[in-house]
């Protein structure tokens, strides 16, 4: 059975991504996560990654559609 939180470093390797990046993206609160213990370390529930995900394929279909390739002769 797979953990419902991860690790921040979990979801760079998910996302093939740096840590650092990951932590942006919490702070800013692009990704969605938790702070929790004394020492109040960040933790990303798996079904919030997955929704997360979701979301950025539908961003990248929008923009796909907004910005189509132009054919360009090659003269």
């Amino acid at each position: 059975m797979e953990p419902r939180f991860l690790l921040l470093s979990d979801v760079a390797t998910e996302l093939n991504v740096s840590d650092s990046q990951v932590y942006h993206m919490v702070r800013s609160g692009e990704l969605p996560a938790i702070k929790i213990g004394g020492r109040g370390q960040w933790r990303v529930e798996r079904a919030r990654l997955e929704e997360y995900i979701a979301r950025k394929y539908d961003e990248t279909a929008d923009w796909v559609q907004s910005n189509p390739l132009v054919d360009r002769d090659p003269e």
